[in-house]
């Protein structure tokens, strides 16, 4: 079972959060992305655009923030962060 946490923070607390979970047969690549669809969908919020800072981040510690800058709009938070907390 793959599992993704999101979290929305602001000034240092959270805000919101939720567990994705996904046990399709796709890649782990694919359930990121999906999982973060699901989320943003939940959150009402439209998908992050990946830095390469946020991609270096989430390769070595399966862990990665979206600040606002990775958002197109106007957001009511500091940061999104995504944690894998199982895989398969």
């Amino acid at each position: 079972m793959f599992k993704l946490w999101v979290r929305l923070i602001k000034e240092n607390h959270l805000v919101k959060d939720t567990v994705i979970a996904d046990d399709t047969n796709d890649t782990r690549t694919h359930k990121v992305f999906n999982s973060i669809d699901k989320a943003c969908y939940e959150f009402d919020l439209g998908r992050p655009i990946w830095l390469d800072s946020t991609v270096k981040d989430f390769k070595a510690h399966s862990k990665a923030r979206f600040t606002t800058d990775s958002f197109i709009e106007q957001v009511d938070f500091d940061y999104m962060e995504i944690q894998i907390l199982e895989e398969d």
